[in-house]
């Protein structure tokens, strides 16, 4: 399959913008006070958002390297 140059870029541009915002937004979440329990031992509230963040971040990359294997090939 051939993709469009324009359509590899916005591949590319999406995935660069996963991989920009998603960790911003993890600091966020860990400053969160409902991140840690009394105790300072993570909370659901943490573990999903990493999840979350963790995921989000792999299909960016994936997204990413799509657009880059359509532009260069």
């Amino acid at each position: 399959m051939v993709l469009p140059a324009v359509l590899a870029i916005v591949l590319i541009v999406a995935g660069a913008w996963s991989l920009a915002v998603w960790p911003q937004f993890l600091r966020r979440v860990m400053k969160d006070p409902r991140s840690r329990d009394s105790g300072g031992k993570a909370t659901r509230f943490l573990t999903v958002h990493i999840v979350l963040v963790g995921i989000s971040m792999l299909l960016g990359a994936a997204t990413a390297a799509i657009g880059i294997a359509g532009l260069l090939g």
